[in-house]
């Protein structure tokens, strides 16, 4: 039985980690495809409700960077 990849949702910020995120898409890089990122305004904002929610629909990790 093959090991499976843990599901990851990145909540990052618009101003910082996404416009890193973004860069590494110009120079074609590829994001695992375990790895699901949400662009949010400002990681100091984001809910708690958010991380709850993503780890109740399934995620095994929540990764919020700024």
């Amino acid at each position: 039985m093959a090991e499976q990849e843990p599901k990851i949702v990145a909540f990052l910020c618009n101003w910082c980690s996404y416009a890193g995120a973004d860069l590494a898409g110009v120079g074609r890089l590829q994001y695992p495809p375990n790895l699901r990122v949400v662009r949010v305004p400002c990681s100091g904002r984001i809910n708690p409700l958010f991380i709850i929610a993503g780890l109740r629909s399934g995620a095994d990790a929540i990764l919020t960077s700024g």
